[in-house]
């Protein structure tokens, strides 16, 4: 199938930026501070994501949420005259990588947090050398419960994304609501699938549905006709799918070859969003009916006035993106750029760059009027995820890769 010039030109574009990364794996990438600026020592952001490998839309799509934040940010002087900056890593996909990033950012102080990527089991790795280091860690994508209730007190992560606890309950509403009774459970199997097996279990015993069979698809699946068979023998009448954009593909290619009287739904959590899914697929996307899980969309934005000021300045910055219908992994660069914002407010009324003093000023924000929502307030103490079920909704993929929400 045909994709649009925009997409074609995303994907070419990260294998030129990011082939540096590739060969070194090192520091490779940062948001360059404008000619005449503050001579001051910049405060800088990591980013620790994919941004080379199967997931690497997800990386990117984080990156520029980042860097229109910073560029809003900078233009009005920094934070208290100090520009901010991107510093970026690439962990491919890969817990051992992501340590290694962590310690490395650890080493550059002028690093006040860490943005985290889309892998769960990444995420997972990381939060022992997170904590270690005493480094803040951002998180706009990874949605293992675990991550952030990871038993570390005092907690250094904060997430503004889905929580697998509340997706699994959203994903079986969504299932129950349109009719489905058996759900087939087909999970990656990781951290994040046994995440979502507990959260979709757990939902399916209150709302009354069963579950009637759960399998599971490791990273670099080729084929899942053995598991998509097993669950209709089960009786299964709708997959609840969570796996990334590359085994995804496989799970939507095998529901597609099935007899179409026959044929499966699909609920997917979002993970399909972060890679190449639509290319993969081709025009097998047509044949399946496929939703899955969402919290922005800049095509129905939930703050119209704060979306088109967030467009002016995205098109300006990446002008090969003429609509908004081509941004790509929208959830990724929405929450990115909320984030840094917060973090910034953070910074500023903590009056330090002291992880303590930042931590306990982003527990403490009482209102953000932020891009996803107007959070009120966005964190506190005790409760480190920005967003719940009231920030979800449904939504497919069109032929050219957009994202737009169901109609239902």
């Amino acid at each position: 199938m045909a994709k649009n010039n925009a997409k074609n030109n995303f994907i070419a574009k990260i294998t030129t930026l990011f082939s540096a990364a590739i060969l070194t794996g090192g520091l490779f990438l940062s948001v360059p501070t404008p000619v005449g600026a503050n001579e001051q020592t910049p405060i800088r952001i990591g980013l620790d994501a994919d941004m080379s490998s199967a997931s690497a839309e997800s990386g990117e799509a984080i990156r520029r949420g980042m860097v229109v934040a910073v560029d809003e940010i900078n233009e009005k002087g920094g934070i208290n005259g100090r520009k901010l900056e991107i510093v970026v890593r690439d962990h491919r996909g890969n817990p051992a990588r992501g340590i290694d990033n962590i310690n490395e950012f650890s080493a550059d102080k002028s690093i006040v947090a860490v943005m985290g990527g889309l892998h769960t089991p990444v995420a997972m790795a990381e939060l022992e050398a997170i904590h270690k280091n005493d480094m803040l860690y951002l998180v706009p994508w990874a949605a293992g419960t675990m991550v952030v209730d990871n038993g570390f007190s005092p907690n250094n992560v904060f997430r503004v994304s889905v929580r697998d606890q509340y997706a699994g309950r959203f994903l079986t509403k969504m299932a129950a609501s349109k009719g489905y009774k058996k759900l087939g459970l087909l999970l990656e199997q990781t951290g994040w699938g046994r995440s979502n097996e507990k959260a979709i279990s757990e939902a399916a015993r209150e709302i009354g549905v069963e579950i009637s069979g759960v399998e599971w698809i490791s990273w670099g699946a080729k084929n899942a006709e053995a598991q998509i068979g097993n669950l209709a023998k089960k009786g299964a009448d709708v997959i609840m799918l969570v796996a990334n954009a590359n085994e995804g593909a496989v799970v939507l290619a095998g529901v597609a070859n099935m007899d179409k009287t026959n044929r499966l739904a699909i609920i997917s959590h979002w993970g399909i969003t972060g890679g190449r899914f639509t290319e993969l697929v081709g025009s097998d996307i047509d044949k399946v009916n496929l939703s899955f899980l969402q919290t922005y969309s800049f095509v129905v934005p939930t703050r119209p006035e704060k979306e088109k000021d967030f467009f002016a300045r995205y098109q300006k910055l990446f002008p090969e993106i003429t609509k908004a219908e081509q941004i790509l992994s929208p959830v990724g660069t929405a929450h990115a750029y909320d984030l840094v914002h917060l973090l910034n407010q953070a910074i500023i009324n903590a009056g330090s760059l002291e992880t303590a003093k930042i931590r306990v000023a982003l527990e403490n924000i009482k209102q953000y009027d932020g891009l996803v929502k107007t959070y009120n307030p966005p964190f506190t103490s005790n409760r480190h995820d920005a967003l719940d079920e009231s920030s979800f909704t449904l939504a497919k993929f069109l032929n050219d890769g957009s994202i737009v929400p169901t109609a239902d």
